[in-house]
């Protein structure tokens, strides 16, 4: 029998404290409750810039994306697995059976190629050092844990085929794998409504897109910045066969996940 998958990317910047996840693990034990298996994806991206300058490392990011080398490396998968507990012990708090662990235990990944990019409206070339993309998802692994009710939680650090560890941007992994599990939704949670029309405007927010009007956004400028690796995730996990994926606002005091099954408006939903 098909199993009804919710793939769940959050972050620092929407979820943060034990307040903000403690309500994500409420509204998770809801789908749970409503038959729904759910996967959660993390990042943790002002908690390893925080620690990094209190080590005195120099944070960097180009077009949206940080870049990598071997004391961030370190850094980074330090930080996320000490998240990654704090997450499940969360959904332990709220009756939610979860595991943690890294991508790299139901993920193969590769070193991303330099890549040209758009920054400030110049074309440059991006070299994010030891960051990498998803290239097969171990499907079984995943399957098997929602089968037995448990909940997967999986911080984004990856090896390549020969081991080396990788920092992935956390919503490419949770497009992987939201592709890999076949699942109904990728629900990416962020820091704002959703894809805006003018960022300054909350009211401006757009309730559907296609892919098409994605693109168009992306190409006049609408869509920028940090924005632009979100929506790279949505078009990556929408082109691997995900039927929706939706921006919703973490900070939102309603409903982050629990709209979903009721079929409430709720932030943007993106589809092909």
């Amino acid at each position: 029998m098909k199993m009804n998958i919710y793939v769940v990317k959050f972050g620092g910047n929407a979820i943060r404290g034990k307040d903000d996840l403690m309500r994500l693990s409420r509204e998770a034990a809801e789908l749970i409750r409503n038959d729904a298996k759910v996967i959660l994806v993390h990042g943790g991206g002002p908690e390893i810039s925080a620690e990094m300058e209190k080590r005195g490392l120099n944070p960097k990011k180009v077009a949206g994306l940080r870049v990598t080398d071997e004391s961030t490396l370190a850094v980074a998968e330090e930080v996320l697995s000490s998240l990654n507990k704090d997450v499940v012990d969360s959904l332990t708090e709220s009756s939610v059976t979860a595991v943690g662990m890294p991508g790299y235990l139901c993920t193969l990944c590769k070193r991303k190629d330099p890549y040209t990019a758009t920054e400030d409206g110049k074309e440059i070339t991006v070299d994010l050092g030891l960051v990498g993309e998803v290239i097969d998802v171990n499907r079984d692994t995943l399957l098997d844990l929602l089968k037995e009710g448990v909940t997967p939680v999986i911080y984004p650090i990856g090896k390549d085929e020969n081991g080396n560890r990788l920092n992935i941007n956390a919503d490419t992994m949770a497009a992987g794998i939201a592709a890999g599990v076949d699942c109904i939704e990728l629900i990416m949670i962020t820091d704002v409504p959703g894809i805006l029309l003018d960022v300054k405007d909350p009211a401006s927010k757009v309730d559907k897109l296609t892919l098409k009007e994605v693109n168009n956004l992306i190409a006049d400028g609408t869509i920028s910045g940090g924005m632009i690796p979100k929506v790279d995730a949505c078009r990556d996990a929408l082109k691997a066969g995900v039927g929706t994926v939706r921006m919703v606002n973490g900070k939102d005091p309603r409903s982050i996940l629990t709209d979903v099954i009721k079929n409430v408006p709720h932030g943007t939903i993106i589809t092909m």
